[in-house]
């Protein structure tokens, strides 16, 4: 006899996006997202240079259209990206995130410097293994032509 818990998923959709513009506008104000304010919001200030460079990459692939800010349905895009989205579409948006020169191939230099950020963000820059003997030893998986670049090839 009709839905007695008084809850669709579109209510929860709803309420969630409810909440994600609730904090959004209560972080950000002006509705525009600065890169300054984007550390901020996540906690990501007082990084190493690496560290910093990926974050401000990261912050470019999320503004979409490239004016600088990060507004709510950029922002909304890149959660329901990382939250919900199809694994093909969050390769995509890693790699893009990754290959920070944009020439469509990630190299060792690019990934050694993904592995020292995500290091320094995690305050982990002291593990057994270096960043240089691990970036070695998953590039030499993933490059398995050995031409020195990861192409994502997804059919």
């Amino acid at each position: 006899m009709g839905n007695s818990t008084g809850s669709t998923v579109d209510d929860l959709q709803a309420v969630e996006m409810h909440l994600w513009y609730k904090k959004f506008m209560t972080e950000c104000p002006s509705g525009q997202l600065t890169l300054h304010e984007f550390k901020q919001f996540f906690g990501l200030q007082g990084l190493d240079s690496e560290a910093n460079d990926y974050i401000e990459q990261m912050f470019r692939t999320f503004d979409m259209n490239k004016d600088g800010y990060i507004d709510f349905m950029e922002y909304v895009a890149a959660l329901s990206l990382v939250m919900r989205g199809k694994m093909e579409h969050k390769l995509r948006w890693y790699f893009k995130l990754y290959d920070v020169d944009g020439n469509g191939c990630i190299d060792r230099h690019e990934l050694l410097n993904i592995i020292k950020a995500i290091r320094a963000i995690n305050g982990q820059e002291n593990q057994e293994t270096s960043a240089e003997d691990f970036t070695n030893r998953v590039f030499d998986r993933i490059d398995i032509n050995g031409d020195g670049e990861c192409v994502l090839e997804i059919d």
